[in-house]
């Protein structure tokens, strides 16, 4: 019996083999083995299979001499794998297989003995829990760093004016530390979803077996208490055939490449040479073979692209799953392709954002020149007449025929004379020009989450204080 590496023929079977007197064809067996998409569950399945054999004995199922060879056989091939001499043998049928098979190689008849009340169909799911638990507070600390490199240019910026758009239209000026905590905050939300999606994710599915739970008095509540879930699933039929915390995952991970598409869009453009807001560091970005001037904002723009790709993980998820007749069918083992892909994808992409962002330089004097155009300053003239006792509708229309003037003489608000200010309105006094410079603008928008110097270190701190209170022991 083989202690390291190759696992020998008999063992090696599929572990269903029994019912058939042929084995599959060999093109059948490469269609439908799934070892080289799910062996980064392998020390999931063994965590779980630990358990169950713990379970198993508790229960007198099987004895405590059986249990303890099970548990000592596992524990030395999740060693065994951690220091490289044991690899995976790409021929089993699924990372299940290989365990059972390389544990039985080990150990002997105990070794078949570790599959006694479940099925792959329970055992999946719960691997598949087991390795999201261990991945959400991954990504939720990557999510972290993220929000802390933000915070951190907000605190440099907090008076650095830069123009607020809509339509992609000037608007109103804000300022860099208010706009890249806009950011922040869709962060912390995404960052929220995950923490609430652990809630659902753990639920223990082990003991639920193919679909009908076990004939064996298995004792769901003690392995679900071993492995940390906070209970069992109340039905095993949907226990085995749900992929809601698969499909949640994914969705909660797309919303997190949406966010960070949405920003590297404003990067894109902000590092043209029309806005020129934002210079990326050298290391992150790239050049062009044929034009020698070229600096271009490639990871941006990758991180963009691949936006696409996670939602169509999401998609693919959600139309595997739209047809299928309770329990499980085949069709589910092609979860974990798109759900792992949707997991290293983005965990990437906010890695890299945060290393762009991170080494990025912002130039102020054009980010502040920008607020001088597009006639920003419009509304300020409104709230000025409201503060007076004017309505706001009039109070519009006064500012509107005042950008109407100052368009057909090709000017800003504040270049017009005092005298064409008050032909709109005899409110307007000379004061008007210190309510509606750039940063009088943004100082007097304090309102909770506004602009204004002291609401955004509000923010700031608010953010600060959830980065340092939630980071995860991994």
């Amino acid at each position: 019996m083989s202690q390291h590496g190759t696992i020998t023929k008999d063992n090696h079977a599929a572990l269903w083999h029994g019912r058939f007197q042929e084995g599959p064809d060999a093109a059948a067996v490469a269609f439908e083995t799934s070892i080289h998409v799910d062996e980064r569950m392998a020390m999931d399945d063994i965590t779980g299979s630990i358990a169950h054999a713990k379970m198993l004995s508790h229960a007198g199922i099987i004895s405590a001499q059986d249990a303890d060879s099970i548990i000592k056989g596992l524990e030395s091939i999740k060693s065994d794998l951690e220091n490289g001499s044991l690899s995976i043998d790409y021929s089993a049928e699924d990372i299940h297989s290989f365990i059972e098979a390389t544990l039985t190689d080990r150990i002997g008849e105990a070794g078949k003995k570790v599959h006694t009340g479940r099925s792959r169909n329970d055992q999946i799911a719960l691997d598949e829990r087991l390795y999201l638990r261990r991945f959400i507070p991954d990504i939720q600390n990557t999510i972290l760093t993220l929000i802390d490199a933000l915070v951190q240019i907000a605190r440099e910026n907090t008076k650095t004016l830069i123009p607020g758009f809509t339509h992609m239209q000037h608007a109103q000026p804000v300022t860099l530390a208010h706009h890249v905590c806009a950011w922040a905050w869709m962060l912390y939300r995404d960052w929220t979803r995950l923490e609430d999606s652990l809630k659902r994710i753990n639920v223990s599915p082990i003991g639920s077996c193919a679909l009908a739970g076990s004939g064996l008095p298995l004792d769901r509540a003690y392995e679900a208490d071993l492995l940390g879930f906070d209970e069992v699933s109340p039905n095993s039929l949907d226990s085995v055939s749900d992929r809601d915390y698969c499909i949640e995952t994914a969705s909660n991970l797309s919303l997190i490449q949406m966010h960070l598409s949405r920003a590297c869009e404003e990067i894109v453009l902000w590092s043209t040479t029309e806005f020129a807001f934002v210079e990326l560091s050298e290391k992150w970005a790239t050049g062009s073979s044929i034009m020698p001037q070229k600096k271009n904002p490639d990871f941006a723009e990758l991180i963009r692209g691949r936006t696409g790709k996670v939602y169509g993980d999401l998609f693919a998820l959600m139309t595997m799953m739209k047809a299928l007749p309770l329990a499980y069918d085949r069709d589910m083992q092609e979860d974990k392709e798109p759900l792992f892909d949707a997991c290293d994808t983005v965990l990437s992409c906010l890695k890299v954002f945060t290393y762009m962002i991170s080494s990025a330089s912002w130039n102020k004097d054009n980010m502040e020149n920008a607020c001088s155009g597009g006639y920003l300053n419009a509304t300020d003239i409104a709230d000025y007449l409201v503060r007076k006792g004017m309505s706001f509708r009039t109070a519009h229309g006064v500012s509107a025929k005042a950008v109407r003037i100052a368009i057909e003489r090709k000017c800003e608000l504040d270049d017009l004379p005092l005298e064409v200010f008050k032909e709109c309105s005899e409110l307007i006094d000379e004061d008007i020009y210190s309510f509606i410079t750039p940063l009088a603008c943004v100082q007097a928008r304090k309102t909770a989450g506004g602009p204004a110097e002291e609401k955004v270190k509000e923010q700031i701190e608010r953010l600060s204080d959830f980065c340092k209170k939630n980071v995860k022991a991994l």
